[in-house]
């Protein structure tokens, strides 16, 4: 029992299984943005954004049925909310971006995300940030800035919505470090339900009737992000911010091949050099965690 007490209060004990969860989640994340980018082609982003908490909250209905009220329960309620607030704000935010510029230049803005989630960490939650980590942080940040090369036409006004989205989304994963002591289904349920309750009032004003042919997209949006926000956040109980940030780059990598797959945007030579700065900084410093936990145990 104390064991579990203290790795609740320390956590961070299993980085290789939460950096695997954050990989995993990377995928499905940018896979949900590509069918955003889809869908608001032709639908309000409103409406786009509504259909992706609903789409949560109606997969977590069927899966809990009558646990829903109970695993609604927590604690830090004030937390939770404020959690659930700023993952609307960042999705909300990127989703919006994506109808003025391009799947991999919106995603290559947002992933500004990591560099603010370990300083944070550092100076809110109290983790060490080594050498090492500042240096596969900053290498990788270099290969999102090759990426973006800024003042060649990515940095418009637009692009200010997806680096908002990158502050609410960084807010919202040390909220979430904050509220570790509740479930991951707790987490989860509370951004579906508050993200559904807030669209839901907005939505109304947007609405445009869905063609049957669209379904399949709209499903597929609640699927991609329930699954994704349930592995995100096992990921940030199961290993530091710190550790987890440098392989939230690995969605550029993911954005480019979707949208040169999806909507024919082939990436540049610029985008393949960062991407390779990025992956290798990432697997630096996996490498370098990996061993220190090696020589603790």
């Amino acid at each position: 029992m104390d064991r579990k007490k203290d790795d609740v209060r320390h956590p961070g004990h299993d980085q290789a299984t939460g950096i695997a969860l954050l990989l995993a989640a990377i995928v499905g994340f940018t896979l949900m943005d590509a069918t955003a980018k889809h869908l608001t082609a032709s639908y309000p982003v409103a409406q786009v954004i509504w259909a992706r908490f609903f789409g949560n909250l109606l997969i977590f209905v069927l899966i809990f049925r009558s646990r829903i009220f109970p695993l609604m329960r927590t604690r830090q309620p004030g937390l939770q909310l404020a959690r659930a607030a700023m993952q609307l704000g960042s999705v909300g935010l990127f989703f919006t971006s994506l109808q003025f510029i391009g799947l991999a230049e919106s995603t290559a803005i947002m992933d500004t995300n990591p560099v603010l989630i370990t300083l944070g960490a550092a100076l809110f939650l109290g983790e060490r940030i080594g050498l090492r980590r500042i240096v596969g942080i900053a290498a990788a940040l270099i290969g999102a800035m090759i990426i973006i090369r800024p003042g060649l036409g990515v940095f418009q006004p637009a692009a200010l919505l997806p680096l908002a989205g990158a502050f609410t989304y960084a807010a919202g994963a040390l909220l979430t470090r904050m509220v570790r002591a509740d479930s991951v289904s707790t987490s989860v349920l509370w951004s579906a339900v508050i993200g559904t309750l807030v669209m839901s009032c907005i939505v109304p004003f947007y609405w445009q009737p869905i063609a049957l042919g669209d379904l399949w997209a709209f499903a597929l949006l609640g699927i991609f992000g329930t699954l994704s926000q349930w592995l995100l956040v096992r990921a940030f109980t199961q290993a530091e911010a710190g550790v987890l940030a440098p392989f939230g780059y690995t969605g550029l990598i993911w954005a480019g091949f979707w949208g040169w797959l999806f909507f024919d945007q082939l990436p540049d030579r610029w985008t393949i050099l960062g991407a390779a700065i990025i992956v290798t900084a990432g697997l630096y410093v996996w490498s370098r965690e990996a061993r220190a936990a090696r020589k603790n145990q």
